[in-house]
């Protein structure tokens, strides 16, 4: 994991092992989202009392929410086992179908980023999500055949960050639709002294505060934020994360008081300084910044927009006030006036307040 994508709620290869380690494995264990909780709850219960597969459950949000673990939950949970594939890894018809055929009775099928599922095996997973059953067409032209194969009753858990654009058919084959919301820093402290615990990693309250303010309400930076701190802690102080060791620990990693990385201050930087606060296109934003432009779209631009610190507009990017302010800088029509106190430094290790 780079620098740069610290704060990303995106997963790479490299944490996959890691972030198993500290997921919940029961619905218990998963900390917030109640209401997608009791549902589910109530959900898999019913099921399991009828003695059949559960309704299809689609998962929407964006990443680092725990979609991915709540599909592993609700296999545990039903005690049966899962498959685990995406939707760019099935490109034909036929992948889906060994995938399927394969399958045992009440087992979970898990498809993340099911939106991105090629449109031949989408057409297939309809007959098998409602009739249990699939064609498989063998031959080309006028002598093409149609074997029509069961499917053992399963339950697909689909996830995706973007249900908009989730064909009608599919999203309407779902009996159970629930959307995660992002977490509050209170959830996140207790994240992340769960997490801290299954690691043995010694954190004070001020500490687990420190890193869920600066963790974007994600559980995922949350946790890769504490295990930075901890080799922080571990290697220049005494293994404690405490608020001054987790502050910094943070600086040497770039990730200031609102959670924002050097990429993410650079936009702002240049929308700020270089185009007076905008409006500016996306194309020359990111050469200003030297990314490419779905690197600046994707990956900064959803937080900067939550935050309150860029907008989207239909002339361009445009800084808002906050962000003016975030950077220590005063708006170019003086609303703030030359008497704006000087904005203190974000990296700055800060007595607590009263």
């Amino acid at each position: 994991m780079s620098d740069g994508n610290l704060v990303s709620a995106y997963v790479e290869d490299a944490e996959r092992d890691l972030e198993v380690s500290v997921r919940p494995k029961r619905l218990d264990e998963f900390i917030a989202q109640d209401r997608v909780r009791d549902q589910l709850d109530l959900l898999l219960k019913g099921a399991m009392r009828r003695g059949s597969p559960p309704d299809h459950i689609l998962l929407s949000g964006p990443p680092g929410l725990g979609k991915t673990s709540l599909a592993n939950i609700v296999a545990a949970e039903l005690g049966s086992g899962i498959r685990v594939t995406s939707g760019p890894a099935i490109e034909r018809s036929g992948d889906l179908a060994a995938i399927l055929t394969s399958l045992a009775e009440g087992d979970v099928l898990f498809i993340d980023e099911i939106h991105r599922i090629a449109r031949p095996a989408e057409e297939l997973l309809y007959s098998a999500m409602e009739d249990f059953r699939v064609d498989v067409v063998v031959g080309k032209g006028p002598g093409a055949t149609a074997i029509p194969l069961d499917v053992e009753p399963f339950t697909l858990v689909g996830a995706t960050t973007r249900s908009g654009l989730l064909t009608g058919p599919m999203r309407d084959r779902f009996g159970f639709v629930a959307h995660l919301d992002f977490y509050s820093p209170a959830d996140l402290e207790t994240l992340l002294h769960r997490s801290a615990r299954i690691l043995g990693v010694p954190i004070t309250d001020d500490g687990a505060a420190e890193i869920a303010g600066r963790s974007r309400g994600t559980p995922r930076i949350a946790n890769r934020l504490l295990r930075r701190v901890r080799d922080f802690a571990e290697v220049r102080a005494d293994g404690v994360v405490t608020l001054e060791t987790a502050r910094a620990a943070l600086r040497v990693y770039d990730v200031d008081a609102l959670g924002l990385d050097r990429l993410d201050r650079a936009v702002l930087t240049a929308l700020v300084d270089s185009f007076r606060g905008g409006p500016v296109g996306l194309s020359t934003l990111a050469v200003a910044v030297g990314e490419q432009p779905d690197t600046v779209e994707e990956v900064c631009e959803p937080f900067l927009v939550r935050a309150g610190l860029l907008a989207r507009t239909p002339r361009g990017r445009v800084a808002t006030e906050a962000a003016w302010h975030h950077l220590g800088r005063n708006p170019p029509n003086g609303t703030f006036g030359s008497s704006t106190p000087p904005v203190p430094d974000l990296f700055s290790v800060e007595p607590d307040q009263p």
